[in-house]
């Protein structure tokens, strides 16, 4: 037992010797073998070192060469370049010496021509000396010849220029008057007898009936007390059917009637057929009154397009847009001087059928150049512009063919007329305004226009009387035998219409006759 415990920590201290020999022993093994890895690693490290540095060398050798190549290759780039430039240079100092040259030359031919130019200032010079002291002679020649002729002629140089302008205007236009005359003797043998039976064939076969509108319409009533009705309470009706209608309601003290005023005639029809409607109704109050106009507008609609077509029936007219249909059934209520337009208008596309027929033009062509003339009246109210230019533009638009457009802008001479058709409508248009009855207008007014154009054939001279007659559709005027011959007597009568154009308006024309007898008279005894 006790050899056991004792040979225990022998044991012990037999291991820990054998552990600690063998960690000596481990320790000499691993340093023995980190010495062999340091040196191996050294060994590596000088190798890559070495390699490294032969690398290096051989890119920098390489670096050279390719610096020395490029450095060579932009040597040769430069001096060709230099080379090219200096090869320019020389090209452009030849071409300044050239230049220089030609400049030198041109110079050379100024200097001569300038030379010479001084050369023909100074015989230029001395030529117009010459002329100026011929021409002071020939002035005083003159003069002296002037003052001889005027000692001669007992006339001063202004007055003998006056006379002899005078004389030849006065020679100039009998010259031309005599020449007119002839010309216009000729035109009418060889025209008048055709012209006349074109014309009055035309008229005696048209026989429109002119219906005259006013500005005031009378509407009957059944009694007066319906004018209290109309008035309304405080006015309150008859201002509800003026501002709706527009047109001015004048109730007065003529029994059972009232009157209806404007100038618009399709307003005034409205207002017309609204009252009517109110009347029989009973029932009259704002707005009772409000829905008959509208009501009656919408009517009017349908009379004024079926006034249109009509009219385009009944001169056998087709293909007419709408719009222009509404339009011609609107001249159905304007006039002009009293005549109402669309009958008018219809009147004169009859007669231009019938002359166009008679010319062998087309009639039918000449019917639409009658009726639509006049077309622009119809919006001649409500728009700037005349008559003429408004109606040409707005059958442009709605693509009437260029004769009728050139018609309605032609008619009263506003434009050339192109074709021989707005010559027949501006005559027919004449026939029928100038027809008598066709056309009215106040006494007074009708007499001032009588007055004034006696007034302007009286102003010229050598006219002895004048006398208006035809209702002023003709003014004759007498002229002293001694004082105008027959020639005299033709300037007269264009001098008298043309004065009468300008300062007069009349409707249709006004014809000039300037009458000049001779009479001897002797006696038996």
């Amino acid at each position: 037992m006790s050899s056991i415990s004792m040979s225990v920590p022998i044991l012990i201290i037999a291991l820990i010797a054998a552990v600690l020999i063998g960690a000596f022993l481990g320790w000499l093994v691993s340093r023995s073998i980190g010495a062999n890895k340091i040196t191996n690693a050294n060994d590596s490290a000088k190798r890559i070192v070495r390699d490294a540095e032969k690398e290096a060398e051989i890119l920098k050798k390489e670096a050279v060469l390719n610096a020395k190549e490029k450095w060579y290759k932009e040597k040769s780039r430069i001096e060709k370049e230099v080379l090219e430039r200096r090869a320019k240079a020389d090209d452009l100092l030849k071409s300044a010496r050239d230049k220089d040259v030609e400049v030198g030359r041109k110079v050379d031919l100024l200097n001569k021509k300038e030379q010479d130019l001084k050369t023909v200032e100074s015989d230029f010079a001395t030529r117009q000396r010459g002329i100026e002291i011929r021409e002071r002679e020939i002035e005083e020649s003159l003069r002296e010849q002037n003052t001889r002729l005027e000692k001669i002629a007992g006339l001063t140089q202004e007055e003998a220029k006056r006379q002899l302008h005078t004389n030849l205007i006065d020679q100039v236009r009998m010259e031309a008057a005599g020449a007119a005359k002839e010309i216009r003797e000729q035109a009418e043998r060889d025209a008048e007898k055709e012209a006349r039976e074109i014309v009055l064939g035309a008229i005696y076969r048209s026989a429109a009936d002119t219906t005259v509108d006013a500005v005031v319409t009378v509407v009957n009533l059944p009694s007066d007390e319906m004018k209290g009705r109309i008035i309304g309470r405080e006015g309150r009706n008859i201002r509800a059917f003026e501002t709706l209608t527009g047109v001015d309601v004048i109730v007065d003290d003529t029994p059972e009637a009232i009157l209806l005023s404007g100038f618009d005639p399709v307003r005034r029809e409205i207002g017309r057929m609204a009252m009517n409607k109110l009347i029989s109704d009973g029932r009259i109050h704002p707005t009772r009154i409000e829905e008959v106009v509208e009501k009656s507008a919408k009517e009017m609609v349908t009379i004024v397009r079926e006034a249109g077509e009509q009219a385009c029936f009944d001169l056998g007219i087709h293909g007419v847009h709408p719009e222009v249909i509404k339009l011609l059934g609107k001249l159905h209520y304007r006039t002009s001087y009293g005549q109402n337009v669309l009958a008018h208008s219809k009147e004169v596309a009859m007669m231009c059928g019938l002359m166009a027929n008679l010319l062998g033009l087309d009639p039918v062509l000449g019917k639409r150049c009658g009726l639509m003339h006049d077309i622009g009246k119809a919006i001649d109210r409500e728009t700037e512009g005349t008559h003429t230019e408004l109606g040409a533009e707005f059958v442009e638009r709605y693509n009437e063919p260029a004769i009728v457009v050139n018609a309605c802008a032609s008619h009263h001479n506003d434009v050339p007329q192109e074709t021989a058709y707005p010559v027949l409508v501006q005559a027919a248009d004449a026939i029928s305004g100038a027809r008598p009855g066709a056309r009215r207008e106040p006494l007074e007014n009708y007499i001032k226009r009588l007055q004034r154009l006696e007034e302007l054939a009286d102003s010229f001279k050598g006219v002895s009387k004048a006398y208006a007659i035809q209702a002023g559709r003709e003014i004759r005027v007498i002229v002293e035998n001694s004082q105008t011959d027959d020639l005299a007597a033709s300037i007269l009568a264009s001098d008298i219409a043309a004065k009468i154009e300008s300062q007069l308006e009349y409707p249709g024309q006004i014809k000039v006759t300037v009458i000049r007898e001779s009479r001897t008279t002797e006696y038996a005894r």
